[in-house]
């Protein structure tokens, strides 16, 4: 039995489905971030691919991703990934996506810290990675957890260049763990479902596997780095004891 043929929309009737408006659907289609519509005549029709797509970049917009970070993501996707891929794309990103950044005044700053903040918590703040400089006086702030975290930190008497340097460490293992992560998960979940013609029964239990993959996997990291510090610290205070 054929499949039957998908509902296609104007551009009226796509605003109105996914309530962005008509001169935000063409500016993105603009920028590419949207494939171009059908043609029947002069009019443009628009199918569920490009429903999945506005869909998929209002969330990414509202979990702080800027449109050239939406467009560097949409690039590295397959001009053929419908719907279904879309959707699998947004599951995937959703449950990582970090605090988003709102950006505020020096004030607005410090009543999300919660106390007034010197130059120099300031400055631990933005190596902290929580805070960004967005002009005289404005910020961008991560979220109240993060934030709340790196409050707490900058009241260790570390210095800016420290937190610099730990950071950059950190961002320079964790992106090779995450790339390791994500091999393992495109095997042995991701291509199966594939591979299985991404049966509709399977969706739900995706979707709650990639939700509960995000707390798993930093409990995980959280144990691993824990004991291997343990285990750097005790090995180096071994050979600090062997004789010269």
């Amino acid at each position: 039995m054929a499949e039957p043929e998908p509902e296609l929309l104007t551009v009226d009737q796509l605003a109105a489905r996914t309530g962005t408006s008509v001169r935000t659907i063409r500016y993105y289609a603009g920028r590419g971030l949207l494939p171009p519509p059908r043609l029947r005549g002069r009019t443009g029709l628009y199918g569920p691919d490009h429903i999945a797509r506005l869909m998929l970049v209002a969330e990414l917009s509202a979990l702080g991703f800027t449109l050239t970070a939406i467009e560097k993501h949409l690039e590295r996707l397959p001009p053929s990934a419908g719907p279904e891929e879309l959707a699998l794309q947004l599951a995937l990103l959703t449950p990582w996506a970090p605090e988003p950044f709102d950006e505020v005044d020096r004030a607005g700053l410090e009543e999300r810290a919660g106390r007034a903040l010197d130059e120099d918590t300031l400055e631990r703040l933005v190596a902290y990675g929580v805070v960004e400089r967005a002009g005289t006086e404005r910020y961008r702030v991560q979220g109240q957890v993060a934030l709340a975290a790196a409050i707490g930190s900058s009241d260790v008497e570390l210095s800016a260049e420290f937190w610099r340097r730990s950071r950059a460490v950190i961002e320079r293992h964790t992106n090779a763990l995450a790339e390791d992560l994500m091999a393992v998960f495109q095997e042995d979940i991701l291509q199966p479902y594939r591979d299985a013609g991404r049966p509709a029964e399977q969706r739900g239990r995706l979707a709650a596997a990639l939700v509960g993959l995000k707390p798993i996997t930093v409990q995980g990291v959280a144990t691993a780095f824990g004991r291997a510090v343990n285990r750097t610290i005790r090995e180096r205070a071994e050979m600090s004891r062997e004789p010269a």
